[in-house]
């Protein structure tokens, strides 16, 4: 398949919200395969919800399965709209064999799926299903899906994002249960829409979450409240498991949509699930889970990235897939609420969350969670500058960003420059846009994308200092495009920065290299040019960052350890020299 040739395509999302947020490192992969296309998602209502604003996709088609599009008729109604789009290509993550048909019906010349459950023949392009007996994690089969047209590597994890308004609705919605924004907040995810055999014991839920309030309260002197969410039908659970907490709680079973559950589960410090769909979306934005698995494959469905917090019983009869047990429900019943909690408690130290001065934790962790914690002080940055690239660190780099309207940042970015600026930072981004002497946009149309991007970061508190652009061609031979330093040398005569205090974020060598040229420490984040899997390579060739980091929010919390250390070092030399 000759990539360039393919300028509009259809994707057709997996139907259930945890699949859908296990493809996400996928569609990401596939905006990366074909930067200039136009991408349209076909999904079913509640999974279009969870890519509202998305970025790695330009339209959503609704497909709904229930009304307008029921029936052969609806089928046809359906296919309709999708051939007036005149799609070049359709890639089904979807495996059934109405996901094929759909696209076949609607006239669509290349139609890329695995070739399951006998759809072959509606199928141009259909992909060998993996080895049933080689286990593979769902993020890996659907990316896998897609390495026969190119995308190599491996899957980063899954990542959501909502906006500061829905972030803000929701606190409202919670200081009206008297849960504050200072609150401490355990989330219990008790149901299962699959069936009853995916369900813990609600009694054993609330005496975890009971446990992990006390600790709260004891080692950080800290409020807690309990939120429990639930799909309808799963109000009276609810309800249930908050009088057995006897504490703070509120109950948000059957009362949310998609984008307020994401909104609720992101706003948790840690959450208590079976296996569903919300406990892949609270991963999605790194919070702590602790999930109970019975009779579903933690090998195949944990929540990527945390397989650390698997707690679950070793029985001969799981995984059994089943939706009812058949006999005792053994593989749940005999996980104690003791191991929950301390799977718990370690999810959260680990996070820097609670401290670590119980048993469960060895003195050297203590001490990592300490520095961490003192790391984040005011002012521990004052003087200092970061230096940021834009495109695959700041936001996803599709090849050329030709408007505002592709412009989107990477989830968590705005909250990690966030904690730079309290900490007394100078930002500045550096960016080599050869788009503009290539006549891909205008300098105007550049300005445009800036405006939003501090737009976008103004939302969270964020402000940049500056923004420095090489728009050259790299055929020009101009000193401003990186790794040149003209960039570095123009921000120092005006913003007079000290380069000994700074550092230098970015995606690529060329970063790196520059980094190195003008004396800053450098770091570099896998988002973008440079995946993880190509680190060692880049080594080998001479450039080594001073750190790695596998986002932007983890490059912070090395920078601010390392900075502090500095200082400290800093510090000590001057006392020597006093002395």
């Amino acid at each position: 398949m000759r990539r360039e040739s393919i300028h509009r395509l259809v994707v057709r999302a997996p139907n259930w919200i945890g699949d859908a947020v296990m493809c996400e490192p996928a569609l990401r992969g596939l905006r990366s395969l074909f930067p200039q296309a136009e991408v349209t998602l076909l999904a079913k209502a509640s999974v279009a919800e969870l890519f509202i604003g998305y970025s790695g996709v330009d339209r959503i088609v609704v497909y709904n399965d229930k009304e307008i599009h029921a029936g052969l008729a609806g089928k046809w109604t359906l296919a309709g709209t999708l051939r007036r789009h005149q799609f070049d290509l359709a890639v089904l993550f979807q495996n059934a064999f109405e996901a094929a048909f759909l696209t076949w019906l609607a006239g669509i010349a290349r139609r890329y799926g695995y070739a399951t459950d006998g759809r072959v023949f509606f199928l141009t392009d259909p992909v060998a299903v993996p080895d049933r007996a080689t286990l593979i994690h769902q993020v890996g089969y659907y990316w896998n899906l897609l390495k026969p047209l190119g995308l190599a590597g491996e899957p980063s994890a899954p990542a959501l994002a909502i906006s500061a308004g829905e972030e803000r609705t929701m606190e409202s919605k919670l200081a009206s249960a008297g849960i504050g924004p200072a609150d401490v907040v355990i989330g219990i995810n008790p149901g299962s829409t699959y069936g009853s055999a995916k369900r813990w014991l609600p009694e054993r839920f609330a005496e975890a979450a009971r446990r992990l309030i006390d600790r709260v309260r004891k080692d950080e002197g800290k409020e807690a409240a309990v939120m429990i969410l639930g799909a309808k039908g799963e109000e009276s659970l609810g309800k249930t498991i908050a009088t057995l907490v006897e504490a703070k709680s509120v109950v948000l079973s059957g009362t949310t949509t998609i984008r307020e559950l994401m909104a609720a589960t992101k706003r948790c410090r840690l959450l208590l699930t079976n296996d569903t769909g919300p406990m892949h979306i609270a991963a999605a934005f790194g919070v702590p889970v602790v999930a109970v698995f019975g009779p579903t494959d933690w090998r195949t469905t944990s929540p990527y990235g945390q397989e650390q917090s698997i707690v679950r019983e070793p029985v001969d009869c799981a995984p059994c897939f089943l939706r009812e047990c058949p006999i005792d429900h053994r593989c749940m019943t005999r996980v104690p609420s003791d191991r929950v909690y301390e799977a718990a408690v370690q999810q959260l130290g680990s996070s820097a969350g609670l401290s670590r001065s119980s048993g469960l934790f060895g003195a050297s962790d203590s001490n990592q969670t300490n520095e961490t914690n003192q790391t984040n002080q005011t002012n521990v940055l004052s003087g200092f500058t970061i230096f940021l690239d834009r495109d695959g660190t700041l936001n996803p780099d599709p090849g050329y960003i030709r408007s505002s309207d592709q412009f989107e940042l990477f989830p968590g970015v705005a909250q990690a420059l966030s904690r730079l600026k309290q900490a007394g930072a100078r930002l500045i981004v550096v960016t080599n846009q050869s788009g503009v002497a290539r006549g891909f946009f205008s300098a105007g149309d550049l300005d445009g994308i800036h405006a939003k991007l501090r737009y976008l970061l103004g939302e969270a508190g964020v402000s940049l200092d500056a923004i420095y652009v090489c728009p050259h061609h790299p055929d020009d031979g101009c000193d401003c495009r990186k790794p040149d330093r003209g960039l570095i040398d123009r921000a120092v005569g005006e913003q007079r920065i000290d380069l000994l205090r700074s550092y230098l974020i970015g995606d690529h060598a060329r970063d790196i290299d520059l980094a190195k040229r003008v004396g800053s420490r450098s770091i570099l984040v896998t988002t973008g040019a440079v995946l993880p899997e190509q680190v060692e390579g880049l080594k080998a060739s001479g450039t080594v960052p001073d750190w790695v980091a596998c986002s932007l929010a983890e490059a912070v919390d090395w920078l601010l350890i390392d900075a502090r250390s500095r200082m400290s070092l800093e510090g000590n030399c001057r006392g020597h020299i006093r002395n």
